[in-house]
């Protein structure tokens, strides 16, 4: 009954996927393509500093999961453990982000004991508690990933990777990382990128930019032509000195280029005349662009991005388009909770478990919301609810009103200007 007769069936020799059909996206050439499209790319990076700007910019807190004090003590701790390490929190979930683009992320989680300002980096703290906390959750870059470690059993238990500047094989074990994936299929330690769709277009787009960047360069330029001398046979391969005329003219015709540079050196009796530029194209390679422009925006539901630069949709299509944006978003804020709810703070709890004891279950990591409501909106439809004697506004009820209208917390005793109606 317990014996396992199955396997997943994941395609990897020696710790390296072979998963992706295409081998320009396999293993280390995969990571420098997804390197290239987000670096390289204005729409993608556009995507890309809108994701990272949204969540960067949401609040992030810590939840007892009880109502004892040991519950109260040990969020308190991890809260200030997530400011306390070298490496703002901020700048750790923006190294985390990068899991969008490759598939997946793996931190080191590095640890130290707290005992106020000291010079040894594992002992230096804001606090002199004497626990042990976080000193820092490390990325480990992904283009520097060698294999992946599996055990007997074939479950993943760390990551190796050669990085510089020795180069040397280091292993992470999983139980001392954070490891982030997309999305699950077959188990892939390596996820999925989000970036995995757009790849197609990229691919045609670089090329037609190409295209559309010589077509341009031999618009202004024009069509080179060279008439050699009526006795010069630069056709003629068996004469060395014709092949030789015949390679300084084809080289003269290829390099004619509009700069600083510009001039160009004639035999006697050569002549050299432009060919006008024939003028508008049979296809419109800009709109061709523009096309697969909103396709990349419209893999990762931000194609909002394109609605102003294209005089096109509505203040409701744009609305639309950026609360799927949203949706996506607290997503990929779900996923970062999930693994430091299930890798890092009961690890780091564990450590110090004699000091919560009685603690009914491990604190949590929460996000904030990512669109805040219309407040209007909001506001009438409270308005509503209250006058139908649906809602009772009580202090559980004001308090959330204060919070999504960002209004001050309310001062218990404190006394209230009364109306005429008091």
């Amino acid at each position: 009954m317990f014996r396992e007769y199955g396997k997943i069936g994941q395609n990897k020799y020696g710790g390296v996927f072979f998963e992706e059909f295409l081998k320009e996206l396999n293993g280390t050439k995969g990571i420098e393509m997804y390197k290239e499209m987000s670096d390289n790319d204005s729409i993608i990076g556009a995507m890309l500093f809108a994701v990272e700007m949204l969540i960067r910019q949401r609040a992030w807190d810590i939840v007892p999961q009880g109502k004892t004090k040991a519950d109260r003590h040990a969020a308190e701790f991890i809260k200030s453990c997530m400011n306390d390490m070298s490496q703002s929190w901020q700048d750790t979930i923006s190294e985390i982000l990068s899991f969008l683009i490759y598939g997946w992320s793996y931190s080191e989680i590095c640890y130290k004991r707290r005992m106020g300002q000291n010079g040894n980096s594992t002992l230096k703290s804001k606090y002199t508690d004497g626990l042990i906390g976080w000193k820092k959750i490390a990325i480990r870059s992904q283009d520097t990933i060698y294999r992946w470690e599996y055990n007997e059993n074939d479950e993943l238990i760390g990551m190796s990777q050669i990085a510089p500047p020795d180069y040397c094989i280091r292993t992470i074990p999983l139980e001392k990382a954070i490891h982030i994936v997309t999305k699950s299929r077959k188990n892939n330690p390596e996820g999925r990128s989000i970036l995995r769709n757009c790849y197609t277009d990229y691919y045609y787009k670089k090329r037609f930019r190409q295209i559309e960047g010589i077509g341009i360069e031999r618009d202004l330029a024009g069509l080179p032509i060279i008439t050699p001398l009526e006795e010069v046979n630069i056709w003629d391969e068996s004469d060395p000195e014709m092949c030789e005329a015949y390679d300084y003219a084809r080289k003269l015709v290829t390099n004619i280029r509009r700069d600083a540079m510009e001039g160009i050196v004639l035999p006697y009796g050569w002549q050299l005349t432009l060919l006008n530029s024939g003028g508008k194209r049979q296809f419109d390679i800009e709109k061709i662009i523009e096309r697969i422009d909103n396709r990349m925006a419209m893999t990762c539901m931000a194609d909002f991005v394109l609605l102003g630069h294209q005089q096109t949709g509505s203040f409701a299509l744009s609305s639309d388009k950026t609360r799927l944006f949203s949706v996506a978003i607290g997503t990929y804020l779900d996923i970062i909770s999930e693994a430091f709810n299930t890798q890092a703070i009961p690890k780091l709890i564990d450590m110090n478990k004699e000091h919560f004891k009685g603690m009914s279950g491990y604190p949590k990591l929460v996000h904030g919301d990512i669109e805040k409501p219309n407040l209007l909106e909001f506001a009438s439809f409270i308005e509503k609810l209250s006058g139908a004697g649906a809602l009772t506004i009580d202090e559980g009820i004001e308090r959330k009103i204060r919070e999504i209208g960002e209004l001050p917390e309310k001062i218990e005793g404190a006394e209230y200007p009364k109306g005429d109606d008091d």
